[in-house]
């Protein structure tokens, strides 16, 4: 038992009083050990089927992360206090310093203290789909400094958590899986409106993943110059791959369009030329 205690009890390192013994380096490597095991445990019960009963996907991720940065803050704090760092005194004979490192790192700070402020209030939680500077990404994960998401290109983008929080940000999944969009269409002059709004509804019912079909609505918006301008509504849940559903819709509606001889225009321009002797010439231009 006593050669035990000789070896916890030998220097690895001595600079005036403070020392590092195997004892320290042991009590350190125990300190990470039973801190990842505390994380590892509340991680294992947010994630229980029964918890999330009573709390979100979103809310229990912002939870575990604020969770899991304050055990690390007190982990440390631990880490120091047993190397013989004493935590008040070192910030209170570091204040120069730590200003300095302040004013160079503001940045950072501000993004810190935007994640405190995503994680806390949960306006933007995992899974959300946002537009970000004209980038529609999907939120897979909220961090203290940066969050990621992932694009249409199945491109990962890495976002300054400040970015979010002091930018306009569309959040598309904020009230409801369920969304409104549109699609617009023009039609020539002298087609038949109500068989136009007709085609454009049964258009979009046609499509697997349009939800509420008693509220699609197809509308006349606009006597354009060379066409009839048509805007067809609808929801759908499936707002990161809304884009290729306007797609295939756009694709029904020119198929039930030609079935139904109907044409959609393109510009024209008449231009009008006079010749010396006054005469007129007409130039049809497309």
């Amino acid at each position: 038992m006593q050669k035990i205690k000789d070896i916890l009890g030998f220097d690895l390192m001595k600079i005036g009083d403070f020392q590092i013994e195997i004892a320290t380096l042991f009590l350190i490597a125990l300190t990470i050990v039973i801190t990842k095991l505390i994380i590892w445990l509340i991680k294992k019960t947010l994630l229980r089927k029964s918890f999330f009963n009573k709390m979100e996907d979103g809310n229990a991720y912002a939870l575990f992360q604020i969770l899991r940065y304050l055990i690390w803050i007190i982990a440390l704090g631990f880490f120091l206090e047993t190397v013989g760092v004493q935590i008040t005194v070192l910030i209170a004979g570091s204040a120069a310093l730590l200003v300095g490192i302040g004013l160079g790192l503001q940045q950072t700070f501000h993004d810190l203290i935007a994640g405190i402020i995503l994680l806390s209030e949960r306006s933007i939680r995992l899974g959300d789909i946002l537009e970000v500077d004209g980038d529609v990404i999907k939120i897979k994960e909220i961090g203290l400094r940066v969050s990621k998401g992932l694009n249409r290109d199945n491109i990962t983008l890495i976002i300054p958590n400040s970015q979010i929080t002091n930018t306009k940000v569309i959040n598309w999944s904020h009230q409801s899986r369920r969304t409104r969009f549109k699609v617009n269409v023009g039609v020539s002059y002298g087609s038949d409106i109500d068989i136009v709004l007709k085609t454009l509804e049964e258009s979009v019912k046609e499509h697997p993943d349009i939800t509420h079909e008693n509220l699609i609505e197809a509308r006349l918006i606009e006597f354009n110059n060379s066409s009839l301008d048509f805007q067809i509504l609808f929801f759908s849940e499936k707002i990161f791959e809304i884009e290729t559903i306007k797609s295939d819709i756009r694709r029904i509606i020119s198929r039930k369009l030609i079935e139904n001889k109907i044409t959609i225009p393109f510009p024209q321009l008449d231009v009008h030329l006079k010749t010396k002797d006054h005469n007129s010439v007409n130039v049809a231009k497309e």
